[in-house]
């Protein structure tokens, strides 16, 4: 019989409730976000099309940004 297994459970313990706590938290924060992009977008709607289009140019530049520093920083 092994001394350490007793030793080497803690971690994993410790590891499982944060596993279980994870899923949690993301769905916090992406209530959260999605609370805040939906009163931007009412607020960007309020001001007009062409704030609107200088809006969706940006935030697609943005999300191609970084798709590409995804894909150069998988590798």
């Amino acid at each position: 019989m092994d001394v350490d297994s007793g030793l080497s459970a803690a971690p994993l313990a410790e590891e499982a409730v944060l596993g279980l706590l994870l899923p949690f938290w993301q769905l916090v924060i992406g209530a959260f976000v999605l609370v805040v992009v939906v009163l931007s977008i009412g607020r960007l709607a309020r001001r007009g099309p062409s704030r609107m289009t200088t809006a969706l140019v940006v935030t697609a530049a943005a999300i191609a940004g970084f798709a590409l520093v995804g894909v150069l920083l998988q590798g």
